[in-house]
């Protein structure tokens, strides 16, 4: 789901939009400017949230908001609509939406990564993106130069925080060669024959992890979200609806405890590799790890996206700008003319390079 968030301007009543370069809210109707105070950053960080009471349903109240919601009939983003608007378009696939009566209860973001891009300048990212794709249909490339407005979206993100201790049981392999005869052409010849000599290994590691990310959307292809990485999360600032004014935030459509069964993958992954760095040696085994995990700790938090998609020929594009670095991702688009000529033009150089070899 998809909210715009509106600050009226006190001097005429239109709408607030919060400059990132400026670090003001500002109208571009009378051009009344007003700073964005931010709330100081409690010490050690933003405090995070107890995992386990937000799945026993035990948070505070405070930590909870409730939105009307409509979900999107081609992509299956859910677009939040405020009390006066009955239709949008989805800022995911471009798709016409109207509202219905669904409610959508949620824990409310804890910190935001304001955007530091211009529209201008995600849009020109973007654009020097598509041309360098020099198999891009021209039409789509000369469409998406044309301006069409991009949205800055928040995208939710789950981060996660816990202390874990692993025990394993595996093999620790200690490579060493031998010489054996063979026979080549004939004639016996002494080789070297790598082998390896396991031994047993068991141990305990240990490791804290902080902030590990894990996307909360559902309406982006997360291998284009990911892509995007890394961001700075040492620039998050508290959460504060002001960051939002002029931009669109989504809700999260991945429940923190499906949020956490990704991030015990990453987890494991690591843990994994700590391991076989313990082992040593020079080729490990892993036979089991048990891993004790506590202090389990998360917080919802919105990264800054600007958010492109074109309809063109009957198909969407979509593409994603990171609000902060400018790096981009999206569907690549092909042209069949281009790759024919492409082939054509490779076909007459081969021929050309081999009736040159052949003359010679």
């Amino acid at each position: 789901m998809t909210q715009d968030h509106r600050f009226p301007c006190p001097n005429c009543g239109a709408d607030y939009r919060y400059a990132p370069a400026e670090g003001l809210l500002i109208c571009d109707h009378c051009g009344n400017t007003e700073p964005l105070v931010e709330s100081a950053a409690p010490t050690g960080g933003i405090v995070e949230l107890d995992f386990r009471a937000a799945i026993e349903a035990r948070l505070p109240e405070a930590e909870i908001e409730v939105t009307r919601v409509s979900k999107c009939p081609n992509c299956g983003a859910e677009v939040e609509f405020d009390a006066d608007t009955h239709a949008r378009e989805c800022p995911f696939c471009a798709t016409p939406v109207v509202t219905d009566t669904g409610l959508h209860r949620h824990i409310k973001p804890r910190g935001v990564l304001p955007f530091a891009l211009t529209e201008r300048e995600a849009h020109d990212a973007m654009g020097d993106w598509l041309g360098g794709l020099w198999f891009a249909p021209n039409g789509l490339r000369d469409y998406a130069r044309k301006g069409r407005k991009m949205d800055g979206v928040y995208v939710p993100y789950w981060t996660f925080d816990a202390d874990t201790k692993s025990t394993y049981r595996g093999e620790r392999g200690t490579i060493y060669y031998v010489t054996q005869t063979v026979v080549r052409d004939g004639k016996p010849t002494q080789v070297q024959v790598q082998k390896i000599r396991w031994s047993p290994a068991s141990g305990r590691v240990s490791r804290f992890f902080d902030d590990i990310l894990v996307l909360a959307s559902k309406s982006l292809p997360k291998k284009y979200t990911d892509a995007l990485e890394p961001w700075d999360l040492s620039a998050l600032k508290p959460y504060a609806p002001e960051f939002l004014a002029g931009f669109r935030a989504e809700g999260y459509q991945v429940e923190l405890s499906e949020g956490y069964t990704e991030a015990r993958e990453i987890m494991d992954r690591t843990i994994d590799r700590d391991v076989r760095f313990d082992i040593g040696g020079d080729r490990q085994r892993v036979h089991g790890v048990q891993t004790a995990v506590s202090d389990v700790t998360f917080k919802h938090i919105l990264l800054p996206v600007w958010l492109a998609a074109y309809k063109f020929r009957g198909k969407t594009y979509r593409f994603v700008v990171n609000g902060r670095t400018g790096r981009v991702q999206g569907e690549r688009p092909w042209s069949k003319w281009k790759i024919a000529l492409a082939v054509i033009a490779g076909l007459i150089v081969a021929g050309i390079v081999g009736f040159f070899m052949a003359q010679g």
